[in-house]
């Protein structure tokens, strides 16, 4: 049998692209203090936007059709609107660590979701796996104590609980959209969209709540426009070229444990011991669900 050449730069991609998406965590709950969390969204989605404005002309050659048009409008409002909704508002309430691990979750629930949406395979470990993260997850959301990091944990896990369920219905649009316009397009419509859905909610923030714009916080915002957004799904794009989605898909678990490595070095966040245990039986559901096939044939579910 040949042996599959191991993709060093492929992975060098993937290894950047999610230490780029954990550091968002940071960086919007170090902007969260002195901007209001719609208003953070839509300098974000502004800044990123402006960086598409380039590939409009291209943009207007493409041709679509009503499911087409259907796709697109869930896609952008399971993510960004819905998405970003839900997790700034629990990234008020619960540490940057804890809502990095509840992420962990997304590819098990998108497995599920893809299997009565898309008919696509869902094997018994997978479904045990998410048991066992779901109930890790509960685990951690209901053993978290409030602290200066965290006023409701129990609330902010679980509005970043939401935030994954509406990720995983944007992955399943994505599935479809995918085969037909390319990682740009799809990318540059939901800042475009992203940009007019918050900036009313923006507008509302600035004119009720008091907030403080900074050179910190402008510089965080062009972080999360550029860097994130752009750079972050740059880098994953190029890793897919090189790599199966498959096995690409993978790495996405090392979000949380990023996340959590960065909140402790820049946000000075520390799990608790039963925060710990939680976490690893995450983990441990995460790790069962990616465990190869041993039998040849497995009952679908």
């Amino acid at each position: 049998m040949k042996q599959q050449r191991i993709d060093l730069i492929g992975i060098l991609f993937l290894l950047t692209a999610m230490l780029t998406w954990a550091s968002s965590f940071i960086a919007f709950k170090a902007a969260l203090g002195p901007l209001g969390p719609m208003s953070l969204m839509f300098g974000r989605m502004l800044v990123a936007s402006l960086c598409f404005v380039y590939f409009i002309k291209g943009f207007c050659k493409l041709e679509f059709t009503k499911k087409d048009v259907k796709y697109i409008f869930l896609l952008t409002l399971f993510e960004p609107c819905l998405y970003f909704i839900f997790e700034a508002k629990a990234l008020q309430l619960t540490t940057a660590s804890q809502a990095g691990m509840i992420t962990s979750m997304m590819p098990l629930m998108t497995a599920i979701a893809a299997s009565f949406v898309l008919k696509e395979y869902l094997s018994k470990r997978v479904v045990i796996g998410s048991i066992l993260a779901v109930s890790g997850a509960v685990w951690l959301s209901l053993g978290a104590q409030s602290s200066e990091h965290a006023s409701n944990p129990l609330l902010g896990n679980l509005l970043e609980f939401c935030a994954m369920v509406c990720g995983t219905w944007y992955a399943i649009s994505v599935r479809y959209l995918s085969q037909r316009f390319s990682a740009l397009f799809l990318t540059a419509i939901q800042t475009f969209i992203g940009t007019i859905f918050f900036a009313p909610l923006a507008l509302w923030e600035y004119l009720t709540l008091p907030m403080t714009i900074t050179g910190e916080v402008v510089g965080w915002i062009c972080y999360l426009g550029i860097v994130v957004t752009l750079g972050g799904y740059g880098m994953f794009n190029l890793a897919l070229g090189r790599i199966e989605a498959s096995k690409a898909s993978v790495f996405v678990n090392l979000i949380p444990v990023f996340t959590v490595l960065l909140a402790y070095i820049l946000l000075g966040e520390v799990l608790s011991q039963t925060e710990m245990m939680a976490s690893f039986v995450i983990f441990g559901g995460i790790i069962i669900s990616q465990l190869p096939r041993f039998r040849a044939k497995e009952k679908l579910l």
